[in-house]
């Protein structure tokens, strides 16, 4: 009797751990939903995230608080998010340099880009740009290959950090141009710009969210835009494509993940609140004044852009050879 006894206690028990993650789930979310972000504060991506943020706190009725995990070209915060809790209070933004750049360019992080998220959508994204200041000598493309010919050893160009998109987007136009450009990696491209305004850099790979301001100022100069077609906050600017250099393709793109193996309702609810916020007007007036494109998609899309960003930057990296700072 006491064998049996304790058999129907552990019947009960199991029979009521689906209900219990049921409940979960249905009364999801009840507390606060921490949201990981891989920049410092004021940077495009912590923009989108505080936005994104704000809009799950108003729209699912509780806090949602950003944190910023910055360093070792975004592994820091999303190394967190994989291994947090899959409950769907700690999401994450990715980006094309920690899901797509990264796993080529360190591939002993302790996370798979793959195996250990769940992607729940795309959220946003910018062009790429190749940018110089104002007075400097070359003021065309064509004109900054020619300087750098002349110049052998003397062009360098800034990022936002060693293995980011816009770090890969520099080598990937040295490779399809032939610009002679060494690598100055900075913590985020607000640490560039005293560089680049002071003559000490003289390229700088930026997004029109960071450097925007400046070209309408007309302190930097932006020579050619990584994609396809014009970017429409700074439609002066010719794109690699007009120039002859189609293959110089590099926007930044900007995503919501969680860790791998959320309950499909939580994902469901995540990826239908995200949706209908990035479709709010105020939301594409914020982005759009930063120079962002709205890109939204389902979770098995995002989860195949991811993969295809992974084997396009593969061989950039390799050709690149580039390696992780220790």
């Amino acid at each position: 009797m006491r064998a049996a006894g304790i058999a129907f206690a552990l019947g009960i028990l199991a029979s009521a751990l689906p209900a219990a993650a049921q409940d979960d789930s249905a009364t999801y979310p009840s507390r606060q939903i921490t949201l990981i972000t891989v920049t410092a504060p004021g940077a495009a991506l912590d923009a989108v995230a505080r936005t994104i943020g704000a809009g799950l706190q108003e729209q699912m009725g509780q806090p949602v608080v950003v944190i910023n995990r910055v360093g070792a070209g975004g592994n820091i915060g999303v190394g967190e998010l994989a291994r947090s809790k899959p409950d769907g209070y700690t999401i994450g933004m990715v980006t094309g340099g920690t899901h797509g750049v990264n796993p080529s360019f360190n591939p002993s992080t302790q996370f798979d880009a793959i195996k250990d998220f769940q992607p729940i959508t795309l959220a946003a994204e910018l062009n790429c740009i190749l940018n110089v200041r104002e007075d400097f000598p070359a003021k065309t493309l064509q004109e900054l290959i020619g300087w750098a010919k002349a110049n052998p050893g003397k062009l360098s160009y800034g990022s936002a950090g060693v293995g980011t998109g816009l770090h890969m987007t520099g080598e990937l136009a040295k490779m399809k141009t032939g610009l002679d450009m060494v690598h100055v990696p900075y913590p985020g491209v607000a640490k560039s710009l005293p560089d680049l305004l002071g003559g000490q850099l003289q390229v700088l790979m930026a997004n029109p969210a960071d450097v925007g301001n400046l070209i309408r100022d007309g302190r930097l100069r932006g020579l050619a835009v990584a994609s396809k077609v014009r970017e429409p906050t700074l439609p002066d600017i010719p794109t690699f494509t007009e120039l002859g250099f189609p293959d110089v393709l590099g926007t930044t793109w900007f995503g919501v993940a969680a860790p791998a193996g959320l309950p499909a309702p939580i994902l469901d609810r995540l990826h239908r609140e995200i949706h209908i916020l990035m479709k709010k007007t105020q939301t594409k007036d914020r982005l759009d004044k930063l120079g962002m494109n709205i890109l939204l998609n389902q979770p098995d899309e995002f989860l195949a852009l991811i993969k295809s960003e992974i084997a396009k930057w593969a061989p950039i990296v390799a050709a690149a050879k580039a390696s992780q700072p220790k």
